[in-house]
């Protein structure tokens, strides 16, 4: 199953991987929010296995941002979802650097 190819599954199928996904995000969201952030879904195709998430608050200026949505995030959603072909996304820049700083707490580490 590629991409591209998106396989047909059936509604409970689509609600069991769908019901596992919010699981999960919910399990890892309180060490993001732990830093002043938060990990927000914004899209899935549970069919061609495909998600987007924002890191957001802090996260913005935070400098391994980048390092904790692939090498943490993208991590865990695949090899806990077998489905997860793809998890692409990134940082919500809309706060000004002095709030989402502020918003920083433990592992914090700007990236001014």
């Amino acid at each position: 199953m590629g991409i591209v190819d998106a396989e047909k599954i059936t509604d409970e199928e689509r609600a069991e991987r769908l019901r596992a996904l919010h699981e999960l995000i919910d399990l890892i969201r309180p060490a993001v929010q732990a830093d002043g952030g938060d990990l927000v879904l914004l899209d899935v195709d549970p069919e061609a296995g495909t998600l987007t998430v924002q890191l957001q608050g802090a996260c913005s200026s935070c400098a391994i941002s980048a390092t904790t949505l692939q090498a943490g995030v993208e991590r865990i959603l695949k090899e806990r979802l077998p489905w997860v072909e793809e998890v692409s996304g990134g940082v919500d820049e809309s706060l000004d650097w002095e709030t989402s700083a502020a918003m920083g707490r433990g592992a914090y580490t700007p990236s001014w």
